[in-house]
Order: C-alpha cells, then structure tokens, then sequence
C-alpha cells in the first residue's frame, strides 16, 4: 500500500511517496538524505518531542516550560504526559536542569526549558 507523507527536514516540506510492504526500495520524492530517512523512521517508527509545564513552587510564575531532551516513541506520548503531569518542582530551577530522568525508560530526560 502507498503512504505519502510530508517531509518536515526543511521548509520545502517535499511529498514522499513510499510503499508500507518495502519503504526502503520504494521510496521517492526526497530532496535529501534527511528526507529519506525522516520518511522511513515516520512510518516504521513515529518519534515526538513533548513540550509542555510542570508545576513550580515559589516561582515567577505557577508553572515552568519543559519538554522532553530528544524524541520518544509516539505511542508513549499519552503515558510520558502522565509522568510529567505528577511533577511538581521548587525555585529555583535553571533551564536545562533535569526534573525527571529517563522517563519510563525510554532514555530521554525532562528539562526545564527557562530559568525560574
């Protein structure tokens, strides 16, 4: 079956057109290598990065950005959401610091994303 799929490497969002059966030797309409691999990983293996707050105590504001430090599984946006969601942090707190650890095992950390 034929999947077409937007490239999001660069602003050029080129249309790549690969087969769900043999995506590696079907693949066409990738400008680059990005796009090739981007377009693979998208249909085998969906990868997110999280944005979102956590609570913070004593702080400027009632809650602080974060997000995930790298991608994470698709399917475990739902499940790492919950994790975050039972946060709750103190000030100060610096950007870049970890406020969780490998959340649920996928080797990705949660940062702070601004000094509060």
């Amino acid at each position: 079956m034929l999947k077409t799929i937007t490239c999001i490497c660069c602003p050029k969002g080129c249309l790549v057109t690969l087969d769900t059966e043999n995506p590696e030797e079907t693949i066409k309409g990738f400008s680059c290598p990005q796009g090739r691999e981007y377009a693979i990983r998208e249909l085998t293996c969906p990868m997110r990065t999280i944005s979102t707050t956590v609570e913070i105590k004593g702080g400027l504001h009632p809650r602080i950005p974060v997000k995930t430090k790298g991608d994470i599984p698709k399917e475990k946006i739902f499940e790492v959401m919950e994790e975050i969601n039972k946060v709750s942090v103190t000030s100060p707190v610096k950007c870049g610091d970890v406020l969780i650890e490998n959340v649920l095992g996928t080797g990705i950390d949660v940062v702070a994303c601004r000094d509060m």
